[in-house]
């Protein structure tokens, strides 16, 4: 088992220390976070036979992150995913935001959204770190000073858990999504993973992947993962798209997806957000390298991120992202790791 470190020095940001702190649960699994961008920088899994499999994709050191990081293990926001041309109305008042894709849309919060930001560690134990930042008023475009916590705890087994919660000065709009990369057995395609997403419905997107504001049933296309399949079942399909989520009502969380590994290893995705993205990393840069060395490629990660729906405050018949001055946005997802 890895030593269990409180918040320990891991490089400097803007003249600024960024600090690193590792959690474990009973069963040996272990997460190293960042108090930048709140990364889960590594993430680690006990196998049946003792050994650690990493599931995540990431650096050794933090340098890269701030320049040639895709989002690895970031928490994106104040809005995760895309803004269609970087505007929005709300109460009767236009915002105009940073447009940082492109020229045109505003992805993940903005070119300083919460991802790029220095969060502080304000509690730790062995099991669970919790990360605190404040956004000032009109940041990235966006109205509301807004106070964001976030925390990192195991539970039982192998099970990684994130609890968001946010609060505005002010109506805004608020949306986030933790953006690992998992491969689950350290192969170099995940093209070769099974995926199950509990989803009927998702959202199509235009060329800049901006939704189109239908809602289409997955039957009959390559969009239905309802019964677990290869994801390169479909070989010429393409994947950055947000699956609308079938729901259960249990204590309001639904299981979202499952990917399963050729090794046995399967990840449980269970959240309270009505939308999960599905992203197959096919844009990952060949020149990376990662964790241990290892020469990163397209394809060598997935993301499954649990948010509200992207563009959501330019559809009014999407699920709200509203965040209002009395109200507290709040997300409880988890990573449940069981062997198959």
């Amino acid at each position: 088992m890895h030593a269990v470190l409180g918040p320990q020095p891991f490089g400097t940001f803007s003249g600024e220390p960024v600090f690193q702190a590792t959690i474990q649960s009973a069963s040996g699994a272990t997460a190293h976070i960042l108090s930048w961008g709140a990364v889960i920088r590594d993430l680690q899994i006990p196998l049946t036979d003792g050994t650690l499999q990493r599931v995540v994709l990431g650096f050794d050191q933090f340098d890269p992150y701030p320049h040639q990081s895709p989002y690895f293990g970031a928490l994106v926001g104040r809005y995760a995913n895309r803004i269609a041309y970087g505007r929005f109305t709300l109460d009767g008042k236009d915002y105009v935001l940073d447009r940082n894709e492109g020229g045109k849309q505003t992805l993940h919060g903005g070119s300083n959204g919460t991802s790029q930001r220095l969060w502080q560690i304000t509690g730790w134990s062995t099991s669970s770190v919790t990360l605190e930042l404040q956004l000032p008023d009109g940041d990235q475009g966006f109205p509301g000073a807004m106070n964001v916590r976030c925390t990192y705890s195991f539970s039982t087994g192998s099970t990684l858990r994130m609890d968001i919660e946010a609060t505005s000065d002010a109506l805004t709009v608020a949306s986030f999504a933790q953006h690992s990369y998992f491969n689950l057995d350290g192969s170099d395609d995940i093209r070769g993973h099974e995926l199950q997403i509990f989803a009927d419905s998702y959202t199509p997107v235009s060329d800049d992947l901006i939704p189109t504001g239908e809602i289409l049933p997955v039957d009959q296309t390559p969009f239905d993962f309802r019964q677990t399949r290869l994801i390169g079942a479909h070989s010429s399909s393409t994947y950055d798209h947000n699956w609308v989520l079938n729901g259960d009502g249990k204590n309001g969380v639904c299981h979202a997806a499952s990917l399963t590994a050729q090794n046995g290893l399967q990840m449980q995705v269970h959240t309270s957000e009505p939308g999960l993205q599905f992203y197959d990393g096919r844009m990952i840069d060949p020149s990376l390298i990662g964790l241990d060395g290892k020469r990163y490629g397209p394809h060598a990660g997935l993301c499954l991120e649990a948010q509200r729906f992207p563009d959501s405050p330019n559809q009014p018949h999407f699920p709200s992202a509203v965040l209002r001055p009395d109200g507290t946005y709040r997300q409880h997802t988890e990573f449940r790791f069981l062997h198959r």
